[in-house]
């Protein structure tokens, strides 16, 4: 079958099953509009709790389908790739967490939600690459340990008068671009905006236009009056912001380094085979962590 033809199969196994298919705005181009939703990974779960439907197909990766267990726990949430992971969440594990929590007993654990149910179970509240700063500002004490990313930490931390401690961990899409790839950009392409995202290293984000999530990518583009701009983020949000504002020229800043092959793993052959099987990509979260993990993101749902 082709695009068109597996696209319509999907969605009709997907009305028959009371379900929603979510994607993220890194994945491939025909994931993301054939999608019921699309978007950033914890706003798509939390728009999916709010639904009634019975069936969630994420395809992200696996912490984003634990997110969606975490806060629909009557829904089947199934993740068509179950080899889809992410290095970063996976750089720090619950017993690590544990291990640095006894280290530092006066510190506010935050926590990004691009790591696993049990690390967010371990965590006094957690955030997202755009309510990062917020939450760190809001939450009660003047030291933080921030997990895992250590770029959205510093990021962060030049913001904010708190003394900020981070965990060594990073996305490898984002932590390999350089300022030496932003400035050669920039100089192919005189004048162009640069717009990267805030797991950027800091010497990255300190060359860009706009620091922003990819919801805060799209909403920018949606006003910005710019020609072109140089993206620091996944290959797929091209897409998107194509959508959002075609009249602007969006080009990447290195077109080899921001391609995450995990994002780029689901396929919609994929899609089609998790809905006819369900049983081999349902992801579950064990109940004792899901309450415990709620309970961060709910702090940080409280913050706003």
């Amino acid at each position: 079958m082709n695009h068109r033809e597996l696209t319509a199969r999907i969605k009709a196994l997907v009305r028959e099953r009371r379900g929603i298919w979510l994607a993220h705005n890194y994945q491939r181009p025909e994931i993301q509009d054939g999608a019921d939703l699309t978007g950033d990974s914890l706003a798509l779960s939390m728009a999916a709790a709010k639904t009634d439907a019975e069936l969630i197909v994420f395809c992200g990766v696996h912490f984003m389908a634990e997110s969606a267990a975490i806060l629909s726990p009557r829904k089947r949430v199934l993740l068509p790739r179950v080899d889809a992971g992410c290095p970063m969440a996976d750089m720090i594990t619950a017993e690590q967490l544990v291990a640095a929590k006894r280290e530092r007993p006066d510190r506010t654990v935050v926590t990004y939600v691009n790591s696993s149910a049990a690390v967010k179970a371990e965590s006094d509240v957690c955030c997202t690459s755009a309510n990062a700063l917020r939450v760190v500002e809001a939450v009660d004490g003047e030291d933080i340990f921030f997990v895992p990313d250590q770029n959205l930490a510093q990021w962060v931390a030049a913001q904010t008068k708190k003394k900020v401690e981070w965990w060594r961990g990073f996305c490898p899409t984002h932590h390999h671009l350089r300022a030496d790839h932003v400035r050669e950009a920039k100089k192919r392409y005189p004048g162009a905006a640069v717009v990267v995202h805030p797991e950027c290293r800091p010497e990255v984000t300190a060359l860009a236009d706009v620091v922003a999530s990819t919801s805060g990518m799209l909403k920018w583009a949606k006003t910005a009056t710019v020609k072109r701009a140089l993206i620091g983020t996944e290959e797929g949000l091209l897409h998107g912001l194509r959508k959002a504002n075609p009249a602007i020229e969006y080009l990447l800043i290195d077109e080899e380094i921001l391609i995450c092959p995990n994002m780029k793993l689901t396929t919609l052959d994929d899609v089609l085979a998790a809905l006819e099987n369900p049983d081999a990509c349902t992801i579950t979260v064990p109940d004792d962590i899901r309450r415990r993990a709620k309970t961060a993101l709910d702090r940080m749902l409280e913050i706003g």
